[in-house]
């Protein structure tokens, strides 16, 4: 199967919209190929505010509707307790309302941006995603990050090499009860570095520091800028902590 097959099948779908380079390439090929479509972006403390600007510009360039959602996560006591079930249960809740959105505005088939290359074994959330009948059309079609990244190039999506970006709550070690305060100086302490023009990072909390995690290209650069670094994140963390393990390894 290929996604004009799929969307030939699939004419009429919901697409939950992360922003992302998946999710946008299968979006921009729904446009093409399905002949309703609609985005659902489900807006939480998990996303940075920069994955909403990125969703709203890129389904403004493609005439996509697009509806927004917000949702408190942080009021499920199974997400915020923040065991190694914590990705289904944020799963669970999140698609169930996209779901109920779609439905009610008169979609019965939500899509999701899962690719080929997504370890099914390593990731409970695609547990909640198939209890939901929640199709992920790239998988089907046997489409790997790579192809995806290199698809999403030729067609001149903007999206095509944005760094994945999982979602905040990764960033808090887990069996640790996530805080909305935690998520915050996480999110603010990030947008830092992308001001100081790092990319593909994360900054992970860790004894109540601040763990940078940075490709091994950009270890030079976190060095000739610790000063700053340190000083910029000082409002948020006291200790700030290189890893000295790179993203690429």
């Amino acid at each position: 199967m290929n996604l004009e097959t799929f969307f030939n099948e699939h004419p009429s779908v919901a697409i939950a919209f992360s922003g992302g380079c998946d999710s946008s390439y299968l979006l921009y090929q729904a446009s093409q190929y399905a002949t309703d479509v609609h985005a659902y972006y489900m807006n939480t403390a998990f996303q940075p505010a920069f994955e909403l600007e990125d969703a709203q510009r890129f389904c403004a360039q493609y005439h996509i509707p697009l509806t927004v959602l917000s949702l408190n996560v942080c009021q499920n006591p199974d997400v915020v307790r923040n065991d190694s079930l914590r990705c289904y249960y944020c799963k669970q809740e999140i698609f169930s309302n996209i779901l109920a959105a779609a439905q009610k505005d008169g979609y019965t088939t939500l899509l999701d941006g899962t690719n080929a290359s997504d370890n099914a074994t390593d990731r409970p959330g695609m547990r909640a995603l198939a209890e939901l009948q929640v199709y992920s059309p790239l998988r089907l079609c046997n489409l790997t990050k790579t192809q995806i990244r290199q698809h999403s190039k030729e067609l001149g999506l903007f999206t095509h090499d944005k760094p994945a970006y999982a979602c905040l709550a990764t960033r808090i070690p887990v069996n640790t009860p996530i805080e909305q305060a935690d998520l915050e100086r996480v999110e603010e302490c990030e947008k830092i570095l992308f001001s100081l023009n790092f990319t593909d990072f994360r900054v992970r909390i860790f004894h109540n520091a601040a763990r940078i995690q940075l490709p091994s290209k950009q270890f030079s650069q976190a060095i000739e800028q610790y000063q700053t670094i340190t000083s910029l994140f000082r409002p948020y963390f006291d200790t700030v902590l290189l890893d000295l393990v790179p993203r690429d390894n």
